[in-house]
This record gives structure tokens, C-alpha cells and sequence, in this order.
């Protein structure tokens, strides 16, 4: 396969925050799925969010430009040679990363995997994630209460990567929860929708013709929230829609009413968690916690969303305190690693 051009982001930050560290810095890594698709640019923001809080940390961000696993792989061998203090990985091909992990740990640099589950044999022991199943859940069950309890019909959903386990066990949490609470309905699905925009707006057009009478269409990805808001919205559609993340787009189309929510895995949220614990292990000489931490997620509907809207432009003001509060009771967010889903 063709590497494509790669792209790294390379940020040295001076702490300025309430967190920060002992002063006597360290290099830390970020490896990221993608440098150009929301959910993993929130990510990152994050993860310098978090450094900026520590006197003397240096945090590489480094992905390909599109989601290419092979390509980040080579990229997590490169950060192995200059962030030594700690990596955090995001990848959506885990068993891709098993061996390049399990080498990154016999070198004893810290690992935290972040979004995808680390599979066994990658000797990592450390794993900040949402419950993806139960968010899954927390969109249908959204969609299930403006439906009513009578409704019967069908439901299509879409997931932009089938075999990525963060999607698949998001459609597999929507087909349980309707299954259980609804069971008038069918769901159809999970169909592939593709992660690229101009291919996933072309595919869920053709899902929608083909399913004139469908009840609602929910996707797994950011690429789905907008581009079904696009496609209700030229078809004057009556049926609901929605999908994940905080894409702007995405955002503006729960404010006007176009899709009745999104569900927001805190992608943000999720890269500070897991920098800040690399950053309190080199700096502080603390421990990395064994287990999956949760770090939690956000039904987004017009009643919070311009709330949301807000918080995304004072990370400051909203985030800081936050962080502090999730670290203040840490212990409170770990589960054991197995019941990561």
C-alpha cells in the first residue's frame, strides 16, 4: 500500500495551569487515526489542552491526512524514537497496533490507548474509552421516546467503517435498544456509509429513496449527523435523524431542529484524560491506573445545544474545572479492562 504524505504537529507548551507539573518537563506522543476528520482533531485538542497545564511538557501530535492504518503505524515507530516519556494511542485498526504497542512497552515508554480498546498482546494496561455500546444505546433510546411506544415501521443506520469496534459496538447498542423497547420495529442495517463525506452523502441519499417510509436514519459517525441533516433538509423530510459528534455542521442542525440530537463521545474530554495521566506519570512520578477509565459522553438535543455551541469556545472556563473535578475523583471512572465495550 501507498503511504500518503504524512502530517505531524509538533507543539511545545510552557504550563500556565493549576495542574501543572513539577517543572521538570518531558516528551510526550499523540498518535491520531486521521489529522483531518473532526473527532480525531478533538481529540488532539485535548491532549494540548492538558500539556499546556504542565511546566516544560513537549507533545507531538502525530496521523496520516486520511484514515490509513498501515501509515499510522509507521508514525507511532517514529514517536517512539523522540516521545519516550509517554504515548497515547487512537487508532480504528486495533489489531493492526498489537505488535507495534507490545514494542513501544518492552521499551518501558508508557502507554494509554484512547477510543479503541487495546486488544490482547499489545501489553497495554491502560485504556480511557467511552462505553460504546451504552451510547449507542443513548441515541436510540432519544429516538425510541419521540417515536412512542407504538410505533412500528423500520429504522435504518449506517456506520461510516463496519469492523471498527468503537462503530460497531455503537449500532450494536441502537439495534439492542430497539430490539428490547421498541420491538414493533425493524432495523435495518448497519449499512456502510463510508467515511469520506461526498461518498457517505451519496450512499445515505440512496438509503433514503430506498426506504421512503422509514421511521428514522441514525448513523454511527460524524460524517452521518450532517450529511443526513443535508439530505432531510432538501427532501423535506418528516422522518428523524441523528448521528455523533460535535461536527459545526452537525451542531447547527440540532439547533434548527433538522436532527433531533447528537451523541457526543467527549472527544475532547477523552485526549486530556489520557495526556494528563502521561503527563502526571512523568512529571509526578504517578502510577498509570490499570483499567479502562470512562470518560464519559453527552446527549446533545435542542434543549443543551447551545450550551454545547458555547463550551466549545472556553475550554478554559468549561473544561479546565471539569478535568479537575474527573482527576479529583478518578477512581470513581475505573472499570476493569474486560468490560470494556
Amino acid at each position: 500500500m501507498r503511504i500518503p504524505v504524512i502530517v505531524a504537529v509538533v507543539l511545545v507548551i510552557a504550563g500556565c495551569g493549576a495542574s501543572s507539573g513539577t517543572g521538570d518537563g518531558a516528551q510526550l506522543g499523540f498518535a491520531v487515526a486521521t489529522t483531518s476528520e473532526d473527532f480525531a482533531q478533538q481529540m488532539a485538542d485535548g491532549g494540548r489542552y492538558a500539556a499546556s497545564r504542565f511546566d516544560g511538557v513537549e507533545l507531538r501530535v502525530s496521523g496520516p491526512p486520511g484514515v490509513d492504518g498501515p501509515a499510522e503505524v509507521k508514525l507511532l515507530a517514529d514517536l517512539g524514537r523522540t516521545a519516550t516519556d509517554g504515548i497515547a494511542v487512537e487508532n480504528l485498526a486495533p489489531d493492526l497496533f498489537v505488535r507495534p504497542m507490545a514494542d513501544l512497552a518492552r521499551k518501558d515508554i508508557p502507554l494509554v490507548a484512547v477510543d479503541t480498546v487495546p486488544l490482547d498482546g499489545s501489553d497495554v494496561e491502560t485504556y480511557v474509552g467511552n462505553d460504546n455500546t451504552g451510547i449507542g444505546r443513548m441515541l436510540a433510546e432519544e429516538a425510541i421516546r419521540l417515536l412512542g411506544r407504538d410505533a412500528k415501521g423500520t429504522v435504518v443506520v449506517g456506520t461510516t467503517v463496519p469492523g471498527v469496534p468503537v462503530l460497531d459496538q455503537r449500532a450494536r447498542g441502537i439495534k439492542e435498544a430497539f430490539a428490547e423497547e421498541l420491538p414493533g420495529v425493524e432495523v435495518l442495517g448497519p449499512f456502510e456509509t463510508k467515511i469520506e463525506p461526498t461518498l457517505n452523502f451519496g450512499i445515505w441519499n440512496g438509503l433514503v429513496k430506498a426506504n421512503p417510509n422509514a421511521l428514522a436514519f441514525l448513523g454511527t459517525g460524524d460524517q452521518d449527523s450532517y450529511n443526513l441533516a443535508k439530505i432531510k433538509q432538501e427532501n423535506k423530510g418528516t422522518y428523524l435523524t441523528a448521528g455523533f459528534d460535535l461536527n459545526a455542521a452537525t451542531l447547527r442542525a440540532v439547533r434548527d431542529g433538522t436532527n433531533f440530537a447528537t451523541l457526543s463521545p467527549e472527544h475532547f474530554m477523552k485526549g486530556a484524560v489520557a495526556i494528563r495521566l502521561l503527563a502526571e506519570a512523568a512529571t509526578q512520578d504517578k502510577e498509570l491506573p490499570r483499567g479502562w477509565i470512562d470518560s464519559g459522553a453527552l446527549l446533545v438535543t435542542k434543549d443543551n445545544v447551545d450550551e454545547v455551541i458555547a463550551r466549545q469556545d472556553s475550554v478554559d472556563e468549561w473544561f479546565g474545572p471539569r478535568l479537575d473535578d474527573f482527576f479529583a475523583d478518578l477512581d470513581s471512572h475505573l472499570r476493569p479492562l474486560r468490560e470494556a465495550s
